[in-house]
């Protein structure tokens, strides 16, 4: 009986033991299972926070959608070492779209680090010659096959108002010897000393890249035609109003932009000279005073207005109190522009001088 007893006690421990084995090797199995899908549950919500992170990254990114305008040339005819000819380069989509071609736009060109032959695409506002003296220059400079130059491969394409052919047939004919002799160096056809020309009217004029170039008449007096240009992409926009008086047709064109590079001119009432007195108030006559681009500003509403083209006749900059005139009609935000000022719009433009670093 004792040994019997033993015998089937053994046997029910052994049993126990056995039972309490499997299931603890369930209840192991059941936390490893479990670890393992809290774990996947973990990554999917982190694959999904990064995810979502990466979704906001690229909306933040699609809505700081980034236009570099920058300012080459903020003067008039009158020689300046402060302030070049009329020339502003918009860098957007990957291409880089140069507007006028005033006096020393390729020195500037230059100074940014960017070569005459990187720039394959010129916007001509009119055809007064502090607006194109420099289009030679850029032209041949770019085309020469050396990397300080660029080396631009393609005809230069040349967009500009009624009469730009007859100026490039022009500069063809004057720089004749010039170009022949570069082709003959070189020994074979150098494209790049070729220009390609569009005359255009009102309306848009280039389209590429999602980007949307608008040319609209201004009031630049007996030149005619004058344009302005409105510059769009993905939401934002840069407005050039080229040479002009107050023109109503600007600000329908203008509403709304983003940032607006406006000339302006300011002149001394009582010159010394009197004879000065009516040759001032006839240059005056076709270009904007701060009280008219003020009138202007107003209707457009722009986040920025910066001043370029800027002439002060008879008096300095400085006294010419262009901002503080403007700002006794308009609330918004005005600058004087400066040779190398540069203006990233976003969200928000943000504004360097790169003169000044």
């Amino acid at each position: 009986m004792p040994i019997k007893f033993f015998y089937l006690l053994q046997k029910l421990t052994e049993t126990i033991k056995g039972s309490y084995l499997k299931k603890c090797m369930n209840v192991c199995v059941l936390l490893i299972l479990a670890a393992l899908l809290t774990a996947c549950s973990s990554n999917s919500s982190a694959s999904a926070d990064n995810g979502k992170q990466k979704e906001a990254q690229n909306n933040k990114a699609e809505s700081d959608v980034k236009m570099k305008v920058t300012l080459l040339g903020t003067g008039s005819p009158i020689p300046s070492i402060k302030r070049f000819g009329a020339s502003t380069l918009v860098e957007v989509g990957g291409e880089k779209l140069l507007f006028d071609a005033g006096r020393g736009s390729t020195i500037r060109l230059q100074q940014l680090g960017i070569k005459a032959g990187e720039i394959d695409k010129l916007f001509l506002t009119h055809l007064h010659h502090d607006h194109t003296v420099g289009f030679p220059d850029l032209l041949i400079t770019g085309s020469v096959p050396i990397p300080s130059m660029g080396g631009r491969q393609e005809a230069l394409k040349l967009w500009g108002p009624t009469g730009t052919q007859n100026m490039v047939d022009g500069f063809y004919q004057a720089y004749e010897k010039d170009v022949t002799n570069r082709q003959e160096v070189a020994k074979s056809a150098n494209n790049g000393l070729k220009t390609k020309v569009n005359e255009f009217e009102e309306g848009v004029i280039y389209k590429n890249n999602g980007i949307e170039i608008i040319a609209f008449k201004v009031d630049h007096g007996s030149m005619k035609p004058a344009f302005g240009f409105r510059v769009n992409y993905k939401g934002k926009s840069v407005v050039i109003s080229g040479d002009t008086t107050y023109s109503k047709n600007l600000i329908k064109n203008a509403k709304g932009t983003d940032l607006i590079i406006h000339e302006v001119i300011a002149s001394d009432p009582e010159p010394d000279d009197e004879s000065l007195s009516n040759t001032f108030k006839s240059i005056s006559a076709y270009h904007s005073t701060p009280e008219q681009s003020a009138k202007v500003f107003k209707e457009i509403d722009p986040k920025l207005a910066v001043y370029t083209h800027i002439i002060s006749l008879g008096m300095t900059d400085k006294d010419a109190k262009f901002v503080k005139r403007t700002n006794e009609l308009y609330n918004g935000k005005v600058m004087l522009g400066e040779d190398l000022m540069t203006f990233e719009i976003g969200n928000e433009i943000d504004v360097k001088n790169q003169n000044k670093e």
